[in-house]
Order: C-alpha cells, then structure tokens, then sequence
C-alpha cells in the first residue's frame, strides 16, 4: 500500500500542477482586459471609463499623414486583426504536436493472486505516433491559415488608411463649403448695400433690399447645416482614430497638389501582384491544398506504444513467489477500413481547394473591374476639375462681375444678378466637392491597389483661386 500512496500522491502533484499553470495569464492585454471588463460590469464609473478619452494634441488643422500613423496604432480593428493573426501563429506549434500521452493507473479492491506473487496496482503509460507527414501537414495547414490572417491584417491596414482619408477629405470639403459660403456671404451682403443705396436714392423698389436679406438668411440656414455636417464629419474621423468624438479634429485648409495615375495596366498589374485580398486567397489555396494532404494521410495507421509496470507483492499464495515487478510492452494501431468515411473525407477537400481556387479567380477579376472603375472615375473628375478651372469658374465669376456693374447703371434687374451670384455659389461648392471626391477616389483606388498609385508622370489636381472682389 506504500506504493500506492506514492503513486497516488505523485498524480496528484501532477494534476495540480497542471491546474495551477493553466490559471496563469499569458497576454498581459488579456489581463488588462479582463480588468477593464471588471471595471465596467462593477465599477461605479463603469459608463464614463467605457468612453474614449479626448487627445488634444490632434485638436485642431493637422495633416493626413499625422492622423494614418495615429489610425494605424490605435484603430481597433487593425488590433483585433492583429491578434487575430497572433492566435492563428499559435496554434502552428499546437497542431505539430504529438498529442499528450496517457497515464492509466488501475486498482484492485481485490488483488490478484499469481504464481509470482499477489498484484496491487499497475501503472500504465502510452504514446499515440502519428504516421509520417501527418503532423508536418496539419502544421503546414495551420501555418497557411496564418498567412491567410497575415494577409487581413495587411488589409486592415490599408481599409483604415482609405478610410481615414476619405473622412478627412470629406471634413475637408465641409471646411471649403463653409469658407466659400462665408465669403460668399459677405459678398452678398455688399451687394445689399448696393441694392440699399441705390433704394435711397429711389432708383430700385424696396423689394431688392428684402430679396437681399431673404438671400442673406438662407445662407445662414445652409451655413447651420453645413457646421452640423462639420461636427458629425469630426465624429466619423474621430472613431476610426479610436478617440472621443469630442476631439475638434479638423483638415488642412489647403492641401498639396495631388497625384492621379495615368497608366491604367500598370495599376491592374500592382492590384495582381499587391493587393492583400488576393494574397489572402491565395494563402487560402495553399491552405486547402495542404488539407487534402492530410486527409489522404488519414488513410496510413497512427501506431500507439505503451508500457506496463505490474507492483507485485514479496509473498503470495504461492511458495514459489519471488515478488518481482512485472513490466510489459504493448503497440498498437489504428485500422483505417472505413473508406467510404475517408473517400468522403478526401473529395470533400479537394472540392474546397478547387472552391478556392475559383473564388481567387472571380476575386481579381473584380480586383481588376475595381481598378477600372476607380481609374476611369479619377480621370473623369480630374478632367472636370480642369474644366471647372479653367472655363466655369472664371467665366461665372466675370458675369457676376460683369451683372454687379449693369446692376449699379440700371441695365439688369436684381433677380438676374442674384441668380448669377446663386450659379457662382454653386459652381464654387461643385468644385470643391469635386476635388474631395477626387482625392477620396484615390485614396480607395490605393487600398484596391494594395499600396501608392502615384507614378513618374503625373497630373496635379488644380488649387481653387480666391473669389472676385465686389464691385
């Protein structure tokens, strides 16, 4: 019975050891997780610490760039594709493992009595061995399915860049908006002033002076809508920076000139080689591939070895007992016989590698509508913006300019000056959207792209002028 003790004592400080090194803590960001969700659930402030903080250093005009580097370290979804990834690599190690070995220890209420002597306990170790190949496969398996993630976090990376833009240069364009409507407001109120004098000196009605102010309320309701529009801009920016949507994050007032590509084949060339959507497909292949490896392993055996240890007793009922320990060696195997099982299990891989398969193919042919699409769309609104430079805008600044002076001399009435002056408002807003949706079309042609669309030649976008000055 001492040896069984011993024995029972030593699985015991096993087993508890064991336990004890499974309650420890890996990750220290899963321990400050589960600190926080503590903090959260019992906490009194629970609500208030659930809100992110606000960061002063990135309030107010600051460059694009800035805010990617800041997106890129503390937007959460990068950081859950991150850990992502992290889990998926740890779990090549788990799958090249051999799996853990098994410790049987049988007693006898009632010991068997032998020639050698009466036995009281047997202690019994094994060790399943899978068949060659069979763990580097699954290994192999697991590591493509790591590359597969390391692919979405690439591209994570690269939706938040787009998006960071696009917000930016959304918030860009309300900015303009209300710099243009600001001035166009005072331009508007000057010419008022015209329409007053000229009503003092009886040479027009009443009715241009309240057409005036009717037109002068109105773009205090658009400015309203437009500073509404600014703060919910600021909101979306400030989520995908991971902080509070009271932080006044705002965008340049002017931007450098920026790059459209010109050279469409080269861009379907990089989205091919570059984009880490198709990276991740392909990892996917390889993955499945290497998943129809092993189920056609599965049709080899595993083989099992194993060791017996007998404690036999000094003295049995037998005179010739010598109570010596009895050790056995035992092997075994599996017998794979069920083929239709294994069969299935064979085509069914393969039919996901082949799915894969077509699914990388349909995913770059839409890769490549996508860059087409996105091509032919900055071309369109890089044409347009040079055409609004160029020929809109200045004629549509000359004939206000033109209409505020037969205004003075009595030539046109003031409805037909105000509706000049409502087509330069116009046309000044279509052109800054313009430049908006151009950069931001950029911005989502390099996260397609999978990096830069700049290219040796290119075309800058052109920069708005100042508005005329009232006459």
């Amino acid at each position: 019975m001492a040896v069984q003790g011993r024995i029972y004592l030593l699985l015991l400080v096993v087993i508890f050891a064991g336990c004890k090194t499974a309650r420890q803590v890996q990750d220290p960001e899963y321990a400050r997780l589960a600190q926080s969700q503590c903090r959260a659930w019992h906490g009194s402030d629970g609500v208030g610490g659930a809100i992110n903080p606000v960061f002063p250093h990135l309030e107010g005009p600051h460059p694009v760039d800035e805010y990617i580097r800041f997106a890129l370290g503390q937007n959460p979804e990068i950081q859950a594709a991150r850990k992502r990834m992290e889990s998926l690599a740890h779990q090549v190690p788990v799958a090249a493992s051999l799996p853990d070995p098994m410790l049987n220890v049988t007693a006898q209420p009632e010991p068997v009595q032998t020639a050698a002597g009466q036995q009281d306990v047997i202690l019994s170790a094994s060790q399943k061995f899978h068949w060659f190949g069979k763990l580097d496969a699954r290994a192999a398996v697991a590591e493509s399915q790591t590359n597969v993630a390391r692919a979405d976090l690439a591209a994570a990376e690269l939706a938040t860049i787009a998006q960071v833009k696009q917000a930016y240069y959304e918030l860009y364009f309300i900015q303009q908006s209300i710099a243009v409507t600001e001035a166009e407001r005072r331009l508007l109120g000057q010419i008022r002033d015209v329409a007053n004098s000229r009503y003092k000196a009886a040479r027009t009605s009443q009715q241009d002076v309240l057409r005036a102010d009717l037109e002068i309320s109105n773009i205090e309701t658009e400015l309203i809508r437009l500073r509404q529009q600014l703060e919910s801009g600021q909101a979306r920016l400030a989520r995908l920076l991971h902080v509070a949507p009271q932080t006044r994050v705002l965008a340049l007032d002017r931007l450098p000139p920026e790059q459209a590509p010109h050279d469409l084949a080269w861009l379907q060339q990089l989205a091919v080689q570059a984009r880490p959507e198709l990276h991740a497909q392909l990892a996917a292949i390889q993955r499945d591939q290497q998943a129809v490896k092993v189920a056609r392993l599965e049709y080899c055996p595993d083989v099992t070895l194993g060791a017996s240890w007998i404690d036999v007793a000094d003295a049995g009922i037998s005179p010739v007992a010598n109570g010596r320990d009895a050790v056995l060696l035992s092997a075994g195997v599996n017998l794979p016989i069920y083929r239709k099982r294994l069969n299935s299990s064979v085509r069914s891989a393969e039919a996901k590698a082949v799915a894969s398969a077509r699914q990388y193919d349909a995913m770059r042919d839409g890769t490549l509508e996508d860059v087409t699409d996105l091509f032919a769309k900055s071309r369109s609104q890089q044409d347009l913006l040079r055409l609004f430079e160029e020929d809109i805008l200045p004629k549509a600044r000359q004939t206000l300019e033109v209409s505020n002076q037969a205004y003075n001399v009595g030539e046109i009435d003031f409805l037909q000056l105000i509706d000049n002056w409502r087509q330069l408002l116009r046309y000044e807003i279509s052109y800054r959207q313009l430049e908006s949706q151009l950069r931001q079309t950029l911005a989502e042609l390099e996260r397609v792209v999978g990096g830069l669309v700049s290219t040796p030649s290119i075309e800058s976008v052109p920069q708005p002028q100042p508005l005329p000055p009232p006459q």
